[in-house]
């Protein structure tokens, strides 16, 4: 990877064809790296060579996807409604409608930084006192910031606006950055941009003296010397939680960097790295499936990936991520116009209704 010292700018978006297929090898690279770094995930690289030597695909019967990908097609519905008007209200009433309002799945809402959040709104909290818990420094808004680039390309500043007002309702600080590096690095990716400058695009967004900013810097500086340099740059040894944002979001871009932005390299790289390995190859993924489109990522990684079952969100149950690359990839296409916003509301089977 080239020198960050010398970075390319991010390129003004292609035409609408090239927009879709970039839109949809985001959101589907983000769902294979989910489902492919699932196994993986909170294990060391010593006991993924113990179970199955060097992960090179999926190693179970059935993959698929987990929260992960369920909260970025929660994001990329909600971003399809309001468009650039997203508020914090919009945010928060969604939280209520799709998630806090209804009956969990088995998975019950997913991660810390998601229970905490949920405890909070049905208590009565709004955002952003609702993200005032233990874990809103997590990376469960780098996992759902994918669409937020999907939906801006080219615009790396209102990617990252976009996301921290998601963010409010669930996230603050360091939760915050983490989700505004992945948004803004999808967004350069959109456009075409070299895996430098994506990186760049990242750190711009984000508070140079953050936790996050320090991480990611030193991640693509050992980028060079692959995975093992990138995961010891940047773990945190010892600490018994693998959801820290600034280290996953860290460990995804080190991944893709140190793939310069080679799809299966990508994701794989992440995956054997373990740590948090669903979010942190689902976030590689989709920086590599916006940077090389959809045609690059492996159909025998494509062909399992289906409707997400709604085990976290029982709302999202029956949508694919690709349904959602296709209702944001118009609004990409407008480049910065403003259409209305998509006339849909959700059935009770979690699919889509004329409203």
């Amino acid at each position: 990877m080239a020198s960050i010292a010398c970075i390319p700018s991010v390129p003004a978006p292609g035409d609408a064809t090239e927009l879709r297929a970039r839109a949809r090898g985001a959101l589907l690279g983000l769902a294979v790296g989910d489902a492919l770094g699932a196994p993986a995930e909170n294990l060391k690289p010593s006991e993924i060579r113990a179970r199955w030597g060097r992960i090179t695909g999926y190693v179970t019967e059935h993959p698929a996807g987990t929260d992960d990908t369920e909260y970025a097609i929660f994001s990329g519905l909600l971003l399809a409604r309001h468009g650039s008007a997203l508020t914090p209200a919009h945010v928060e009433a969604a939280w209520h409608e799709w998630i806090a309002d209804r009956e969990e799945g088995p998975f019950r809402g997913a991660g810390f930084s998601e229970r905490g959040t949920l405890e909070n709104l049905r208590r009565g909290l709004a955002a952003p006192i609702s993200a005032q818990h233990r874990h809103a420094w997590s990376d469960g808004l780098a996992m759902r910031a994918a669409p937020f680039g999907v939906f801006a390309p080219g615009r790396p500043a209102e990617a990252a606006r976009l996301v921290a007002i998601d963010g409010s309702v669930s996230h603050d600080g360091e939760g915050i950055y983490g989700g505004q590096a992945v948004a803004a690095g999808v967004a350069a990716a959109m456009a075409g941009a070299q895996p430098i400058a994506v990186v760049a695009a990242a750190l711009a967004v984000v508070p140079d003296d953050s936790w996050t900013a320090r991480c990611l810097r030193r991640a693509v500086a050992v980028a060079h010397r692959g995975e093992r340099a990138v995961r010891s740059a940047v773990v945190i040894g010892g600490y018994p939680w693998t959801d820290l944002a600034p280290e996953a979001v860290a460990l995804a871009f080190g991944a893709y960097a140190a793939a310069d932005g080679d799809f299966e390299q990508s994701v794989l790289t992440a995956v054997n790295m373990g740590r948090d390995a669903d979010t942190t190859a689902a976030v590689a993924g989709a920086l590599a499936g916006a940077t090389r489109g959809v045609s690059a990522i492996p159909e025998a990684w494509t062909t399992p990936i289906g409707p997400v079952r709604g085990r976290c969100l029982p709302a999202m149950a029956g949508y694919h991520v690709l349904d959602v690359a296709d209702l944001l990839a118009p609004w990409a296409a407008a480049h910065g116009d403003e259409p209305g916003p998509t006339d849909f509301v959700l059935a009770g089977d979690g699919t889509e209704a004329p409203a």
